[in-house]
């Protein structure tokens, strides 16, 4: 199957293009045969990728970059309306595009399939990604995270599925129409576009009210968002609802889940049946995320049998509980984690791996509105490792906010009866890390910004 390009997308020009989800839209289109163009403040292993199919990467933001020829150009939220290049576009009338609304475009015709949540849609996502290639139903997909086997975010397959993650972080999930749509967990984050829990559920209400007629909502059973939001849609009657969760109620339950180190072992009960396969990665909460595929693959009418075990061949994503490696019997971990319920979900796996040995953490808040939000809620998630280094905290797309500094939430773990030290110059962690740890210990990076860069150099002076 070869879906069009639609007009707009015939010459993109993407702003940004070197981010997550905005690479994995220009892949495709450039896999479908559109003549994609873009810009990025750096040069990055994404933005060589993006050559290698084609693409015109330039580095750093200025007007001369976007070709007067341009069908639209293509932006994120995190674009300010004085990007010089989206300043040229108003000038030339080049029309802008949405990331989402180009994502959309490109799931027409498919059967898609839409991951959201506040937690988990890239792991999840992946997964199925994975799982579908195995069984050689070759799907298109659009990850916010790139695949430890194919090295990629995005992939035009040629099959009638599309498999996409679904952020609900700008409501831009609203724009989708899938078959299937998973909800992983329904909690209260991006406080600068959410005021309270009323606004998340009701965007996530839209979200699920956008599943085509006949389709299936893949739902959490035990996390209390995702129970509540099961309940204010019940009543769509073009609606199947399929649950997931160790709730006796679920619809597909989770019996058992057995850690084996690094991996799980999962035993579901599906239409009276037990059903046991292998998770690639330590957790509950990541055990949950592989049976929220199973539900959503068995929901297209894929056999659970032949699902189970090609979600066994899923390998990870980078920052997801991510091994960098090991040097002087030390291992290293990258997550991605930087919402208080991921900081626990993901310490909580690491300190069951950890058995007889201890769990150092490398911490970096992202976001000033979310550490004003929940500082303290990420200060009492780290007292479960035993010692933490917390850096000053990654802006992104943000401006200062007077007042809030990593301090707050080292103040809230040292008062939850943490071990944990402020670094304020990103430099000398990997020192300090190599000074504290033992053979036998888990080092574990964790945020959502460029403390990921970290792990390499703390293998490094491990090593030395």
């Amino acid at each position: 199957m070869a879906p069009g390009i639609p007009a707009a997308l015939e010459r993109p020009h993407f702003i940004g293009i070197g981010g997550a989800g905005m690479s994995g839209i220009a892949k495709i289109l450039a896999q479908r045969g559109a003549k994609v163009a873009g810009s990025d403040a750096r040069e990055s292993a994404t933005a060589d990728a993006l050559r290698a199919l084609g693409v015109t990467v330039h580095i750093g933001h200025a007007a001369g970059h976007l070709a007067d020829d341009s069908t639209s150009v293509v932006v994120s939220s995190a674009i300010r309306a004085d990007n010089p290049e989206l300043v040229r576009a108003a000038e030339l009338g080049i029309p802008v595009v949405h990331r989402s609304d180009a994502l959309a475009s490109l799931m027409e015709g498919l059967r898609a399939i839409a991951v959201a949540g506040t937690h988990g849609k890239t792991t999840t996502t992946s997964m199925l990604a994975v799982a579908l290639s195995e069984l050689a139903l070759d799907p298109s997909y659009a990850i916010g995270g790139d695949l430890e086997g194919p090295g990629t975010n995005a992939t035009h397959g040629e099959g009638d599925i599309f498999v996409a993650e679904a952020d609900e972080s700008d409501r831009s999930f609203q724009k989708y129409d899938p078959q299937v749509a998973i909800v992983l967990n329904v909690e209260l984050d991006h406080h600068a576009n959410y005021a309270s829990m009323d606004e998340i559920y009701e965007s996530f209400e839209t979200f699920v009210g956008k599943v085509v007629p006949g389709g299936t909502l893949v739902i959490a059973a035990d996390q209390p968002g995702a129970v509540e939001l099961t309940r204010k849609v019940r009543e769509l009657s073009s609606l199947t609802v399929v649950t997931y969760g160790e709730s006796e109620g679920a619809d597909v339950r989770v019996h058992k889940v057995t850690p084996r180190g690094l991996t799980s072992e999962v035993t579901v009960v599906l239409n009276g049946k037990y059903l046991t396969f292998t998770v690639s990665v330590p957790g509950r909460h990541y055990a949950h995320n592989a049976v929220a595929a199973l539900a959503a693959g068995v929901a297209l009418g894929i056999p659970a049998h032949n699902l189970a075990s090609a979600i066994g061949k899923y390998t990870g994503v980078k920052r997801r509980l991510q091994l960098k490696g090991e040097a002087a019997g030390v291992q290293v971990i990258d997550s991605y984690a930087h919402h208080p319920t991921e900081m626990t979900a993901d310490l909580e796996a690491m300190r069951g791996a950890a058995t007889g040995s201890r769990l150092l953490v490398v911490f970096q808040p992202h976001l000033f509105s979310r550490t004003q939000e929940l500082g303290t809620e990420m200060g009492q998630a780290l007292a479960l490792a035993d010692a933490s280094l917390v850096l000053d905290i990654y802006p992104a797309r943000e401006d200062p906010v007077p007042g809030v500094t990593s301090a707050l939430i080292i103040d809230a773990a040292k008062a939850a009866g943490a071990d944990v030290t402020a670094v304020h110059d990103k430099a000398e962690v990997p020192a300090a890390v190599a000074g504290m740890a033992k053979p036998g210990d888990l080092v574990l990076t964790m945020g959502a910004g460029d403390v990921t860069d970290l792990g390499p150099q703390i293998l490094d002076h491990l090593s030395s």
